[in-house]
């Protein structure tokens, strides 16, 4: 009988991302409310000695995957292994992070599996011993309760939604090696190279501050004010749909439905009119700070602060005030 919560971490160059902490974190809630225990599944490349931490934040077994093989992420390998390990658990609950990687894992993953799926949710609940996901849905106009058919239940969590909780290092979790199995027939893809980002910025699905211009910005170099407020306050920037398809910042800088969903707790929304392809895209931030001229722009509707003016006065303003008080 399927029973427990197994929470699917996440790593990169051997370093594990911290949506794979909030996912524990939420493992831990939700296996506590059923009054059962929290596994946590880690694939990677001598990343054993990584396993121990997520004991601090709740799990209680840590399954590791090492193999050479799973160094880089490829879907064929990562799938193959995580259903022979989700398998030999019989968890009743599976979570990943709806990351770039989260999200395309867990659709073949389900597949593979057989079971349904809730993608990109932003709370959980147990309800008669079963999970319930709530997920937006519409591009974020409403949104939908989910329960599921079958085991395991199966969902991923928009990242900075799922309150992390204070790594605990008395608490401890027990590190076993996970068996499995790789054919190498089945391994259709392979990592030939990786061209990293040079810039050294926080990706904006892990920011905890975001400044984003949009039309309003007027060309690339009208964000050379939102990068000096970014720099000030220790926060990422990033663009609308519109600012990225004339070029002016990379596809990597885009939030929205077609871009990046994002969840800091501060999103600074400077000549961002609030396109609901964009709200999708960054309506469950903690704080929405917009700047706009118009003062019938939509993102007004979904701030928690808004000022009506011209942001190459407001920005520069801002970001001196801010430099006064550091």
């Amino acid at each position: 009988m399927a029973q427990g919560v197994m929470a699917i971490a996440e790593q990169r160059d051997g370093e594990i991302r911290k949506v794979s902490y909030e996912m524990v974190s939420e493992g831990r809630r939700l296996a506590d409310a059923l009054g059962q225990s929290l596994s946590v599944a880690l694939l990677g490349s001598n990343i054993k000695a990584k396993a121990a931490a997520f004991g601090n934040y709740g799990a209680d077994r840590v399954v590791v995957a090492d193999d050479p093989r799973l160094e880089k992420y490829t879907t064929d390998a990562y799938i193959s292994v995580l259903a022979q390990l989700i398998k030999a658990a019989d968890p009743a609950i599976v979570l990943l992070g709806a990351s770039v990687q989260g999200k395309d894992l867990a659709g073949r993953l389900s597949a593979r599996l057989g079971v349904g799926m809730a993608q990109d949710c932003t709370a959980f609940t147990i309800e008669g011993g079963n999970l319930v996901a709530i997920r937006p849905t519409y591009a974020g106009k409403t949104y939908a309760k989910v329960s599921f058919n079958g085991f395991p239940q199966m969902a991923t969590a928009r990242p900075n939604v799922m309150a992390m909780r204070q790594p605990d290092p008395t608490k401890t979790a027990e590190v076993v090696d996970g068996s499995f199995s790789l054919n190498e027939a089945d391994l259709k893809t392979k990592v030939a190279e990786v061209i990293k980002d040079q810039s050294g910025k926080v990706d904006l699905t892990e920011a905890d501050k975001i400044v984003s211009g949009g039309r309003g910005m007027k060309g690339p170099e009208g964000y050379k004010i939102l990068e000096d407020l970014a720099q000030a306050i220790g926060a990422s920037v990033g663009a609308s749909r519109s600012a990225v398809d004339a070029g002016w910042r990379p596809h990597s800088d885009q939030v929205g439905q077609t871009g990046k969903v994002v969840s800091p707790n501060l999103y600074i929304a400077c000549g961002i009119s609030g396109a609901i392809q964009h709200l999708a895209g960054m309506s469950t931030s903690k704080l929405i700070v917009a700047i706009n001229k118009d003062p019938e722009a939509p993102i007004f509707q979904r701030s928690d602060y808004g000022v009506v003016d011209d942001l190459f006065s407001v920005v520069p303003a801002l970001t001196a005030a801010v430099k006064k008080y550091q």
